[in-house]
């Protein structure tokens, strides 16, 4: 978990270093008490630390309650910013926070993709797969609390930084549009193979455990193999996705707030559609155009500056657009088969 006094002493720093950002240090420790506070409910209150299967129903509850605490928090920004600093701010850092959001939750839908396919390749039973998402969940916002640390800063001490985001997001669109239909081979996943070579591994599941005790010897279980890869995949994902959001913003409380909503509401999305993933089969074409156009946004900053609004209005169009069509044709195919 966080250390609150340290992630707010470095945020302070952060701010002093001309870091624009309306957020004072308690709204920071709020948040991540809230954070907390939310997982804590998850893990001991609400089932996270026993083992079930996750019905649609439940899994819909919770997309559903995560989006209504993200339009919330939403509204609560713009009315705190209303009163303190003025509708324009108001209205901007909402909106700000909304396309971050839209974004952030965009982009990490793909990792759902990645999850399918490691609990495919692991033969993870359903009712073991709730908790390790909850730890995974954990660690990604660890991992990404210090990317955006990191972005923030660099953002702050070369702004030329911005441009080689764009640039790097622009190209890994394109190689995500050329390798959309190329499914990744875990067998040669040099992580999976270090962790094989140099772990004891039992060979079946025991449980939710990670870890366990054979004949004297510690052994780790697949399941730690799969909390490895699902971290991995996150990491790779952040890359992507934190970079994507400096075209919106600077802000890093907006920066973190987006990215920890996405991330939170990612593992009920994932129960809820991982069943429909293959029907889903362009999304991964739309989510790839939404990194070139939010690259090539950045990379035009200099002579035309596209206003919030407009991305919002945008990457939301081309996710729509990839979501119907996706649809539409996986309606279609049964037709074809049969005919």
């Amino acid at each position: 978990m966080f250390q609150l006094p340290y992630f707010q002493s470095t945020l302070t720093d952060l701010l002093m270093n001309n870091i624009e950002s309306f957020a004072t240090g308690p709204m920071w420790a709020g948040f991540i008490a809230f954070v907390i506070a939310m997982l804590a409910l998850d893990l001991f209150v609400l089932g996270g630390n026993k083992a079930h299967r996750v019905s649609v129903k439940e899994a819909g509850s919770w997309v559903v309650a995560w989006v209504l605490l993200a339009v919330t928090f939403g509204a609560l920004l713009w009315w705190y910013l209303d009163g303190t600093a003025g509708r324009e701010m108001a209205n901007r850092k909402a909106l700000e926070f909304f396309t971050g959001y839209l974004i952030e939750q965009t982009l990490s839908v793909d990792n759902m993709f990645v999850f399918v396919m490691i609990f495919t390749y692991f033969a993870v039973p359903p009712e073991l797969q709730r908790r390790v998402l909850l730890y995974g969940v954990i660690g990604a916002i660890v991992m990404r609390a210090g990317m955006i640390l990191a972005g923030v800063w660099l953002v702050s001490e070369f702004a030329w930084i911005l441009y080689v985001f764009g640039l790097f997001l622009v190209i890994t669109g394109i190689k995500m549009l050329v390798m959309a239909d190329k499914k990744p081979d875990l067998e040669k996943n040099p992580v999976l193979r270090w962790l094989r070579g140099h772990m004891r591994i039992t060979p079946g599941f025991h449980g939710e455990k990670f870890f366990v005790r054979i004949n004297g010897l510690r052994y780790a279980t697949p399941m730690f193999l799969v909390l490895v890869m699902i971290e991995v995949s996150d990491l790779v994902f952040a890359v992507d996705s934190i970079p994507a959001i400096f075209a919106v913003t600077t802000d890093p409380f907006i920066i973190f707030t987006s990215n920890i909503f996405a991330i939170m509401g990612l593992r009920a999305l994932y129960f809820l559609l991982a069943d429909m993933a293959e029907r889903f089969h362009l999304l991964k074409y739309g989510l790839a155009l939404v990194l070139v156009f939010i690259g090539g946004k950045m990379l035009v900053m200099p002579w035309f500056h596209m206003p919030v609004q407009w991305s919002l209005a945008i990457v939301g169009s081309i996710i729509l657009i990839s979501v119907v069509l996706s649809l539409k044709l996986s309606a279609r195919a049964p037709t074809k088969v049969q005919s």
